[in-house]
């Protein structure tokens, strides 16, 4: 198949209502947030679940989670020495580097379109693809109200004087509401090199629109996370004339006059600047 022709820009409008959409593992695992009060969420959140989305849809994924393990492989290491076509041209120190990259991207679509490090302990060659999918981390567009409720186990954990009592304490964050937007770019250039279809930008789509399907926890439950919308821009080149900042710049959300805390979708006003030869695709899904 013919890789990608024309560059592609996008942004995603996301929710998350009573909901953690991205824990803080070095702050007790609070929703992320800024100086300034303003949520975020990671880039590396975001493809995760994008990760998660293809591997619903069938495709063969190299990152993983352990909890959605589907080739029985139990690291990235196991899972790259077991591959038969990269275990054919693997040759130590004499190892094509550049034959390597091109046959991962082709056995896993996350590679050949995040990109990927091949280096592990002990080996003595490494090999990094770049990848054409570029994704910015997600920020609210008000600042968010975290809210923490302190919670108790119903029954020990252990028996015996040194189990823990059954009125154990622990505490849960999570955001109120808060509306986030992502913006993100496909590359030609880099597609040529990792082999990213048109096809394949297609499915990354797909997993935009769909992005919080099977990923509810207690954290996340079902429902908590949507997707709003997404605006997805292809261009008629390779290199166009306007550049990714300018195209995510078109997109302007504030409060509806008289809203004090934005609480729903549609307490934004949403706009979109108009701009020659650069019009997007618009994908409603509220």
């Amino acid at each position: 198949m013919e890789t990608l022709q024309h560059k592609i820009d996008f942004s995603v409008i996301l929710t998350a209502a009573n909901a953690n959409p991205n824990g803080d593992p070095l702050n007790g695992n609070r929703p992320r947030e800024n100086y300034e009060g303003y949520g975020e969420i990671s880039d590396v959140c975001i493809k995760r679940k994008i990760r998660n989305r293809l591997q619903d849809m069938g495709e063969r994924i190299f990152v993983q989670s352990d909890d959605r393990c589907d080739d029985g492989f139990d690291s990235l290491r196991a899972r790259a020495e077991g591959n038969a076509a990269l275990k054919a041209i693997s040759k130590g120190k004499n190892t094509d580097r550049e034959v390597y990259a091109r046959t991962a991207c082709a056995e896993w679509i996350d590679v050949r379109s995040f990109g990927q490090v091949f280096a592990f302990k002990g080996d003595t060659v490494s090999v990094g693809v770049r990848g054409p999918v570029s994704i910015q981390q997600a920020v609210s567009i008000s600042p968010v109200d975290i809210v923490s409720m302190q919670i108790t186990k119903s029954v020990n954990g252990e028996s015996g004087k040194e189990g823990k009592a059954s009125d154990t304490m622990g505490t849960r964050h999570r955001v109120s509401f808060g509306m986030y937007v992502v913006h993100g770019s496909i590359n030609c250039q880099l597609a040529e090199k990792t082999g990213f279809t048109a096809e394949d930008a297609e499915k990354i789509k797909q997993a935009l629109c769909t992005l919080f399907e099977n990923d509810c926890s207690s954290a996340r439950p079902e429902g908590s996370m949507e997707v709003c919308r997404v605006y997805w821009w292809e261009h008629d080149s390779k290199t166009p004339k306007y550049s990714s900042a300018k195209i995510h710049r078109l997109l302007h959300i504030t409060p509806k006059d008289g809203i004090g805390t934005p609480k729903s979708f549609d307490d934004y006003d949403i706009t979109l600047d108009k701009l020659e030869g650069a019009e997007p695709e618009i994908m409603d899904l509220v």
